[in-house]
C-alpha cells in the first residue's frame, strides 16, 4: 500500500475532526463525510475533500476509517440499512476498513466477516486519549485484526499516536472495554477522594500536587481531578458514551460469568448523570453526581 494512500474518513465529531485534520495536514488525500455535513466542512481549509454521501468515501479510498458514536451507528454506515448496503459495498477489493469507534466485540467480529467476504481488510482499532489526544496526536490505539493489515496501517496510525495489535478482529474492542472500565471506575474513585479531601478541610488542588509521583497518581488524577475542582466539565469523553461503554462491558462480563461490582457502581453514576440531563458533560462529571447525592446541588 502506498505511503500516502487515499483515506476516507466517516465521522468528524469531537475526536474524528481532529484525526481527519491531522491526516490532511500530514499530506494524505482525505475524503471526509459526516452525517451532519456542517461538521465536516471546515476540513476543506486543511485540504480535505468533503463528500456528499458516505458512498463516495467507500468508492474513492484505499483506506476507510470509521469514527462514529457506537456499534449500531457503525453498522449503519458500513453495512447500510437497506438493500443497497453501506460504504463497504462500495469499497474496492484489497482496500482496508478501520473502525476506530468503540463498538461491541460481536459487532467487530461480524463486520470483519462481512469485510472478508468482500475482499477488504479489517481492523477494529478503538482509541483512548479523548479530544486532547486526537488533537495532539497522542492517542493510544488498540487494534484487532489481521497482522498484515495492522502493519500496513502503521504510517497512518503514527499520525494519531501509539498503536498496539492485541489480537484478532474483536480484540481491539475488547481492549477498549477494559480501558473504559478502568477510566470510568477511576474517575469515580478520584471524585470520591477529592470530595473527601475537600469536605475534611484540605485544599484538593494541593492534594493532587502532593500525590504526584506516588502510587495514587495517574493521568486521571492530574487531568480529570484538576478539571473537577475547577468546575470544568466540557466534554472530551461524554457521560452518555461512558455509560454506553460501561453497559457493554457489564453485558460482556455477565456473558462470561464475571462479577463486576465496581463497574456496576460506576454505571449507576453515569446513568444518574444521563437521567439528570447531564449526558453531554465530560465523564469527570461524576464529581457532580456525588455532590448531588450529598445534597449540594451543583
Amino acid at each position: 500500500m502506498p505511503q500516502k494512500a487515499s483515506i476516507g474518513f466517516a465521522g468528524t465529531g469531537i475526536m474524528g475532526f481532529h484525526m481527519a485534520q491531522r491526516l490532511a495536514e500530514a499530506g494524505y488525500p482525505v475524503t471526509a463525510w459526516n452525517r451532519t455535513s456542517a461538521k465536516a466542512e471546515p476540513l476543506r481549509e486543511f485540504g480535505a475533500t468533503v463528500a456528499g454521501s458516505v458512498d463516495e468515501v467507500g468508492a474513492n479510498s484505499d483506506i476507510v476509517i470509521v469514527m462514529v458514536s457506537d456499534g449500531p451507528a457503525s453498522d449503519t454506515v458500513i453495512l447500510g440499512d437497506n438493500d443497497e448496503g453501506g460504504l463497504l459495498a462500495r469499497m474496492r477489493e484489497g482496500s482496508t476498513l478501520v473502525v476506530m469507534s468503540s463498538i461491541p466485540v460481536e459487532t467487530a467480529s461480524a463486520q470483519a466477516e462481512a469485510a472478508s467476504a468482500k475482499g477488504v481488510g479489517y481492523l477494529d482499532a478503538p482509541v483512548s486519549g479523548g479530544e486532547p489526544g486526537a488533537r495532539d496526536g497522542t492517542l493510544t490505539i488498540m487494534a484487532g485484526g489481521d497482522l498484515q493489515a495492522f502493519e500496513d496501517m502503521q504510517p497512518v496510525f503514527a499520525v494519531f499516536g501509539r498503536s498496539t495489535r492485541v489480537g484478532p478482529a474483536g480484540a481491539g474492542s475488547l481492549a477498549k472495554l477494559a480501558n473504559q472500565v478502568i477510566v470510568g471506575n477511576t474517575i469515580q474513585t478520584v471524585a470520591e477522594a477529592l470530595l473527601l479531601a475537600k469536605a475534611g478541610g484540605a485544599d484538593p488542588e494541593a492534594v493532587i500536587e502532593a500525590l504526584k509521583g506516588g502510587f495514587a497518581d495517574s493521568p486521571i488524577l492530574q487531568n480529570h481531578g484538576k478539571r473537577m475542582i475547577q468546575g470544568n466539565f466540557e466534554p472530551g469523553g461524554r457521560c452518555e458514551i461512558q455509560l454506553k461503554d460501561t453497559r457493554t462491558a457489564e453485558e460482556l462480563g455477565k456473558s462470561l460469568g464475571l462479577v463486576m461490582p465496581i463497574t456496576d457502581q460506576a454505571r449507576a453514576t453515569y446513568q444518574s448523570l444521563v437521567d439528570n440531563g447531564q449526558g453531554d458533560l465530560d465523564h469527570n462529571a461524576a464529581w457532580l453526581d456525588l455532590q448531588r447525592r450529598r445534597g449540594q446541588g451543583d
